[in-house]
């Protein structure tokens, strides 16, 4: 029998309601039968491949890469902001196109963007998620950056009340599935240096024009959902002083020759929205560290030198009039992340 939320807690719980939407519709297709069951480990724990990493690091490139190795794998999100429906430029949801039709669970499917998700609940939703993907013969693959609700989900006995990452015994080595961890890691003065770069490219891409429709003037200071985004309280004091409906350039990247005083608060929020990013990535990779020492089989992957190839192509494509390939820093990422990865899930599985 499908699992509801019914198994688990009533569907008028508050503690469940703010995720009810993401169990709506079951969206898991049926795998071909002659594929061969994958699943099961030895021990009869449900067997997951696990990405995780810091932001901006390449988490959502490895897990769908890795689908297209492994044709049968669903991927579920566990990224706090990216559960919520809308603000997708800002909070870097994989698009549409990188997907190359590999099914995503828990990816925008939240529509109360004012409720917070603990992880409890997260752990239950994605949890029924997991069963969900596996009673179909297919193989999970979990992804994202909130280390709190990976170790919610994943730890065999999970208390709420235990403040994670504080107290010296917080972090459990004891899991409920069998995990293949991947870490994809990039040195720190490339990440971060990467990571800057990206908040001017999803400035470029429309993130001030998707800030500002999301703008609510009732809701500034309001530090709950989809409004903890980063990008979202940065932009706040910015459209605060020059209101997106007042005038249609408040609400566009600002140019030479624009009024100085609003020029000044637009790189303001910028250089604040850099930091925060850079800050969050710190404490995730503090996070990632500490489940390593507590005994999670992390197995490193060092993208560094993808991304300073990526970084020098894109320095390239700005001083140049002709754009230059993407090959070789593809070539060092099949190399030095994808081989390795596609090496240690084909081990695990076996």
């Amino acid at each position: 029998m499908k699992p509801t939320f019914s198994s688990f807690h009533s569907l008028h719980s508050p503690l469940f309601h703010p995720l009810l939407s993401l169990h709506r519709r079951p969206r898991c297709p049926r795998m071909d039968s002659s594929s061969p069951p994958h699943h099961h480990s030895n021990q009869n724990k449900t067997k997951i491949i696990v990405t995780m990493g810091a932001t901006g690091c390449g988490k959502s490139r490895l897990s769908v890469d890795l689908a297209t190795h492994f044709p049968h794998s669903q991927i579920i999100n566990s990224d706090k902001m990216q559960l919520y429906n809308g603000l997708d430029i800002t909070t870097n949801k994989i698009p549409l196109h990188e997907r190359k039709g590999v099914p995503h669970f828990l990816l925008g499917d939240l529509d109360n963007i004012d409720a917070d998700v603990s992880p409890s609940q997260f752990r239950s939703a994605a949890g029924l998620t997991i069963a969900n993907i596996v009673s179909r013969g297919n193989l999970p693959l979990l992804v994202g950056g909130s280390n709190s609700f990976i170790h919610a989900l994943l730890v065999e006995t999970f208390d709420p009340q235990v403040d994670l990452f504080t107290g010296p015994d917080s972090v459990s080595h004891r899991l409920r599935y069998d995990c293949c961890f991947l870490w994809v890691d990039v040195a720190w003065s490339v990440l971060s240096d990467y990571l800057c770069e990206r908040v001017d490219e999803m400035l470029e891409s429309g993130m001030l024009e998707e800030l500002a429709q999301f703008y609510d003037p009732t809701k500034v200071g309001v530090r709950v959902g989809l409004r903890k985004a980063i990008g979202v309280p940065e932009f706040d004091e910015y459209f605060r002083k020059y209101p997106p409906w007042e005038s249609e350039e408040n609400g566009r990247v600002p140019k030479e020759g624009c009024d100085q005083a609003r020029k000044e608060a637009y790189e303001e929020a910028v250089r604040l929205i850099k930091d925060n990013t850079c800050i969050l990535a710190k404490r995730q990779i503090g996070k990632i560290m500490r489940l390593r020492k507590a005994g999670w089989d992390l197995k490193r992957l060092d993208a560094t030198a993808t991304f300073r190839a990526m970084m020098m192509k894109k320095k390239k494509n700005k001083s140049s009039t002709a754009a230059s390939s993407d090959l070789e820093w593809r070539d060092i990422w099949e190399r030095e992340v994808m081989e390795p990865s596609v090496k240690g899930v084909r081990r695990f599985l076996q």
